[in-house]
C-alpha cells in the first residue's frame, strides 16, 4: 500500500442468514486480513491460538506470547495480529457491528453489561490467562454450528467478557477520533509510515509533511489523539520490535538493537529496561518460562 494514499474503509460483509461475520485463518492463508494499519465500524474479538506476534491497537504497542485474545471497539485502527511466522495454530475473528441486533438491543436491563464492555473496547482490550483460554476455545467451538447457536453462543463469549476481571485497557489514557474519517485517514498514513520505516531515523519535518502539517499543528494534534509524544510512540515501536526479535531470532542483542531502530547501544539498553522493566539480557532469559 502507499504511504501516501489514503488508508481505505473496510468494507465488512456477514455471511448470508448471519447479523455478523465469524471466520478462521490457519497458518499461511490470508483470506483479505488487513496486515497494515485500517479501521471500519464493526467491533472486533480476535482469538490467536498459540503463538507470538505484536498487538498494534490505537496507539498502544505490545508483544504478546501464547497466543492472544483482543476486543476492539469500533473505528479503533489497529494492525494484523498474524503473519507466516507467528506460529500460532489457528486465528478466529468475529466483527460485528454496535447495532448488529437492532439499535435498541443493548439499551435493555439485561444486556447493560456488555453495553458497558463494547464501550471499554473503544480503547481495546486484551484478556489474559483463563478467561483467554476458556473463550478462545468457545470462540473455536462455533465453527460446525447453526447460525441461531451461534448468535446464542457469541452473547455467551460477551458475557463471559464482560463478567471477567482478567483484561488490560490496551490504550488506558485514551485515543480520540473526533471527526472518524478524516482522523483515521491521517492516523493510519501516519502509523503505517512508522510501520515501514521505524528502522531508520524519522524526523519531525518528514512526518509533519506526510499530513500536510506544520510541525507544531502536528505535534498538539498526535499529543491529543494518541495521548503521547510522536517520539514516544517511535520509541515504543521499536522497543516491541526488539522484544519480538529477543524470542524469535538467534541474534545478539547488539544486533538486536540495530535492527530496532536504535543507532545508540547503551540508549537502547536504557530505553528498554524503562520499558520492560528488565534489560534485555534478563529479558531473553525469562521468556522460556513465562506462560501468559
Amino acid at each position: 500500500m502507499s504511504l501516501n494514499h489514503k488508508p481505505q474503509l473496510e468494507k465488512i460483509e456477514p455471511a448470508f442468514g448471519s447479523s455478523f461475520t465469524y471466520r478462521t485463518y490457519l497458518p499461511g492463508t490470508n483470506g483479505g486480513k488487513k496486515n497494515f494499519w485500517h479501521y471500519h465500524p464493526e467491533i472486533e474479538l480476535v482469538y490467536v491460538n498459540g503463538g507470538y506476534g505484536k498487538r498494534q491497537i490505537g496507539s498502544h504497542i505490545s508483544y504478546f506470547r501464547n497466543g492472544d485474545l483482543i476486543l476492539i471497539g469500533s473505528n479503533l485502527p489497529h494492525c494484523g495480529f498474524t503473519d507466516s511466522i507467528t506460529q500460532h495454530k489457528c486465528e478466529t475473528v468475529i466483527q460485528l457491528k454496535p447495532e448488529f441486533l437492532g439499535i435498541d438491543f443493548f439499551n435493555i436491563a439485561e444486556m447493560r453489561g456488555i453495553r458497558n464492555l463494547f464501550e471499554r473496547s473503544k480503547k481495546g482490550i486484551v484478556f489474559h490467562g483463563n478467561t483467554k483460554r476458556k473463550v478462545g476455545k468457545d470462540l473455536e467451538n462455533l465453527t460446525e454450528i447453526s447460525h441461531f447457536e451461534r448468535l446464542i453462543g457469541l452473547l455467551n463469549i460477551l458475557k463471559d467478557l464482560d463478567k471477567t476481571d482478567n483484561y488490560t485497557i490496551l490504550n488506558a489514557h485514551g485515543f480520540i477520533l473526533e471527526t472518524a474519517v478524516q482522523d483515521n485517514n491521517r492516523i493510519n498514513i501516519i502509523f503505517n509510515f512508522v510501520k515501514e520505516e521505524f528502522q531508520r531515523p524519522i524526523t519531525l519535518d518528514e512526518i509533519s509533511e506526510k499530513v500536510s502539517m506544520t510541525n507544531p499543528a502536528f505535534c498538539r494534534y498526535f499529543k491529543k489523539i494518541t495521548g503521547k509524544t510522536f517520539t514516544t510512540f517511535v520509541n515504543e515501536y521499536r522497543l516491541t520490535h526488539a522484544a519480538k526479535l529477543l524470542h524469535e531470532e538467534q541474534m545478539s542483542i547488539t544486533e538486536v538493537s540495530f535492527e530496532s531502530g536504535f543507532n545508540n547501544f547503551s540508549h537502547f539498553n536504557k530505553q528498554f529496561k524503562i520499558f520492560t522493566g528488565k534489560s534485555p539480557s534478563t529479558y531473553r532469559k525469562e521468556l522460556r518460562f513465562m506462560v501468559i
